[in-house]
């Protein structure tokens, strides 16, 4: 029994991941309007982030010998960030998810319908493509090598193993990804609560969250927590990035259906 007198508010299958639902009205987007959404915030997530570890994260060595780049911290704020704009920019249209463990992660809790899932999904790894393709087409107008050697060196892909920033191993991989996806989905499902969440400062708390994320794991498997993000940067980081996707495929799925099963038997029941 809840300790709470009052029951919760029955949650809206269609209420946003990111900005709470608004009332239901004739003006309320199109499906097609909220997939170009999802692919736009995708491709500023994919773009922000992928990009900053390309051009950003070590860019050699100044003059005086110090490193040059934004490194580890840099790129986890860099996710963080993106995640904020696209928040606060496309959430009230689409609800902001960029993630296929979102999406499945808000259905497994009730927030988000499930026959709009695969289409959610389409769009975010078109616009996480489209993204990475973006980078590969500034690469070419690039120093002398640039292109090449950010695709040798898997154009900031996922791994494990020897693809490890850190050299941790398989099951590190499976166990971070499962883990911090399903404390990600959780945090989002928490302060988008039609009753309890905080619509005015929930895009930065999410934001903040995927920063902290990143910064426990970059060096475990690069971060994925997000298969588009995944799947975008594996295209062009050759045979090896494209043969260990399938764990930041599956996984982080693993991880947000976890999360929202979990959020729907522990923190949705109303009081009797």
């Amino acid at each position: 029994m809840s300790s709470d007198p009052r029951p919760d508010t029955p949650i809206d299958p269609t209420e946003l991941s990111h900005t709470p639902a608004p009332p239901a009205s004739a003006d309320a987007p199109a499906t097609s309007t909220k997939l170009i959404a999802e692919a736009a915030g995708t491709f500023l997530l994919v773009f922000g982030g992928v990009g900053t570890a390309l051009f950003a994260a070590n860019n050699g060595l100044a003059a005086n010998g110090f490193p040059v780049g934004v490194g580890y911290v840099g790129v986890a704020l860099a996710f963080g960030l993106t995640v904020v704009a696209g928040a606060y920019a496309w959430g009230p249209i689409s609800g902001g998810h960029f993630n296929p463990a979102i999406t499945l992660g808000l259905a497994a809790a009730g927030r988000f319908p499930w026959r709009d899932a695969l289409g959610y999904i389409i769009a975010q790894l078109v616009g996480g493509v489209l993204a990475t393709s973006v980078i590969v087409l500034i690469g070419l107008f690039g120093p002398d090598g640039w292109l090449s050697k950010a695709q040798s060196g898997g154009f900031a892909s996922n791994g494990f193993g020897a693809h490890s920033p850190g050299g941790f191993g398989l099951g590190a991989a499976i166990i971070v990804e499962v883990l911090l996806t399903a404390v990600f989905v959780l945090v989002i499902l928490g302060v988008t609560h039609a009753t309890r969440g905080n619509a005015t400062t929930a895009g930065l708390v999410i934001g903040l969250t995927l920063t902290l994320i990143h910064l426990i794991s970059i060096p475990i498997d690069n971060t994925s927590v997000n298969p588009a993000r995944s799947l975008a940067a594996a295209i062009y980081g050759g045979p090896d990035a494209l043969a260990q996707l399938w764990v930041f495929l599956v996984f982080p799925i693993v991880g947000g259906l976890i999360a929202g099963f979990g959020h729907r038997a522990l923190f949705e029941r109303t009081a009797r």
